[in-house]
């Protein structure tokens, strides 16, 4: 028969038992910490203030995902009752970029900047197989696929018209998006050639005959000398076409 000693021993054994148990359940339902370090409210704020400024670059509802970085672990900030997230002037929506932080209540005011990574999903083309540099596209060469169109500051390219035979200027590997910058630059006309200079409006178009005083290189400015003698500059935008900004 277990004496009074060993009755009581057991008695305790089982309180530390279910305290413990106690323990670990509180342990397993507190909500854990942003992984950013900030107060879960202040990154939700940051979260939707992100979202909000990529409308203005995306435009539609594409599938857009945030990731919110850390502050800079150097910094020694003053406590602050009040923490107002801020897109900086002039800051794009668009793959890495960066919120402001101000505190506006506290004893020190202080401004710093979030690094944020903005995800914009949509479909675009991609490599169906692995393409080695040099290789003019054919259309078995490209597919649709949902890709993250803000992954790269070029722009990415959505209608197959715009890359087949054009020349590659990198590697690609299977499912990789084609970017602008992917593709070797077309030279429309060369120096000395007659070209057609536009100059395009609300409401009006004006077309003329220059000169061209450089290779027409895609993407790149060139000068025209008109038959009055003005030189003007513009962008080749096709065979012996020139478009002047207005």
């Amino acid at each position: 028969m277990p004496t009074i000693v060993a009755l009581a021993c057991r008695a305790a054994a089982a309180l530390l038992l279910a305290l413990a148990d106690t323990l670990v359940q509180a342990q397993m339902t507190v909500p854990a910490e942003p992984a950013s370090g900030l107060d879960s409210g202040l990154e939700q704020q940051v979260r939707a203030l992100a979202l909000s400024g990529t409308k203005s670059s995306a435009p539609g509802t594409p599938r857009v995902e945030v990731s919110v970085g850390q502050l800079d672990p150097r910094l020694r900030l003053a406590p602050c009752l009040h923490v107002e997230p801020y897109l900086p002037d002039g800051m794009r929506m668009w793959g890495k970029s960066r919120v402001g932080l101000r505190c506006t209540q506290g004893a020190s005011k202080w401004n710093v900047y979030l690094p944020i990574t903005v995800r914009v999903f949509g479909t675009a083309l991609v490599a169906s197989s692995g393409i080695l540099a040099g290789s003019v596209l054919a259309a078995a060469d490209l597919a649709q696929a949902e890709v993250d169109l803000a992954e790269d500051n070029s722009a990415p390219l959505f209608s197959a018209d715009l890359a087949v035979g054009r020349t590659l200027t990198r590697a690609l590997k299977a499912g990789q998006s084609l970017r602008q910058s992917h593709l070797k630059a077309r030279q429309w006309f060369a120096a000395g050639e007659t070209v057609t200079v536009l100059a395009q409006g609300d409401g009006f178009s004006v077309a003329g005959e220059a000169q061209a005083l450089n290779p027409g290189i895609e993407g790149q400015p060139v000068r025209v000398r008109t038959e009055s003698g003005r030189v003007l500059t513009g962008l080749p935008i096709g065979e012996r076409r020139v478009e002047l900004p207005l």
